[in-house]
């Protein structure tokens, strides 16, 4: 069984999304889930596109940027006015083709080759967009959850919990995983963000697990680093990367384009 690269939120940013490629290609992978948001907010959604379509996906769903992206209108969205601006920017720019490709993508995927799920935003309800971020969120998804494993997106921050087959006095039945999880509270200034890095969690027999695994094009967690995952069937476990970019770049094309400052503004903090 093959390695999966599971990306996410790549939010048309060229640079972010070539460099977790070549991550890719360094490691030898090449089969690839999509968890959506290919578009929105930075200046490349035709060529992220045109990238994504020419990869090998083994799966793939929608977001709500590209939901949103296919008819241009974010009257009914919920979008903040600096996203509602890229959407309708990127909606100009998108073929017919490109449109509709985008509009052909299921709100989510099951995918029995692979003992896993693929889902944007929430299993219990795909299509209205909600979020997990605590345990609580994700034992309703539990509740949906078919494959062992189930792989999401949509809030840009990296977080993850292990449903537990027999849960004891002194845990529960849905547990976070910490070392998964970042707290977009506080700045991360121990880390060094350019250097790439790998956080690997094994998957226990019996056990199901939600994963977000951040996001490529526009994380929110104060490391601005892109953010996707890694998942090994053969060796049964799951793995955070986060590699540097060149934000600098990414940061004068959505300036170019005239999209909101704020765009710019935030790939360089993460948040």
């Amino acid at each position: 069984m093959p390695k999966y690269a599971v990306l996410s939120d790549i939010h048309g940013n060229l640079e972010a999304f070539e460099a977790v490629l070549a991550f890719c290609e360094a490691l030898q992978v090449n089969k690839f889930i999509l968890l959506g948001d290919v578009v929105g907010y930075n200046a490349d959604p035709v060529r992220c596109l045109e990238i994504v379509q020419s990869l090998d996906l083994v799966g793939a769903v929608r977001g709500n940027h590209d939901d949103y992206a296919v008819g241009g209108d974010t009257e009914e969205s919920g979008f903040n006015p600096h996203a509602a601006a890229a959407i309708r920017w990127t909606h100009d720019q998108l073929s017919d083709e490109q449109r509709a490709w985008l509009d052909a993508l299921p709100y989510k995927k099951v995918m029995p080759m692979c003992g896993a799920t693929a889902v944007h935003a929430t299993l219990d309800s795909p299509e209205t967009w909600g979020y997990v971020f605590d345990v609580q969120h994700a034992t309703a998804n539990f509740s949906y959850q078919v494959m062992p494993v189930c792989f999401c997106g949509h809030s840009h921050m990296p977080v993850a919990f292990d449903r537990i087959p027999f849960a004891t006095g002194s845990r529960r039945a849905v547990e976070c995983i910490p070392a998964w999880n970042s707290n977009m509270n506080e700045p991360q200034n121990d880390t060094d963000f350019s250097i790439a890095d790998m956080l690997t969690v094994p998957l226990e027999k019996g056990h199901k697990y939600l994963f977000n695994i951040g996001s490529i094009g526009q994380p929110r967690n104060n490391d601005p680093r892109a953010s996707f995952a890694i998942y090994d069937t053969d060796n049964k476990n799951v793995s955070r990367c986060r590699v540097p970019y060149d934000i600098a770049t990414a940061q004068e094309k959505v300036l170019a384009a005239g999209l909101p400052e704020r765009l710019a503004m935030r790939l360089a903090i993460g948040r």
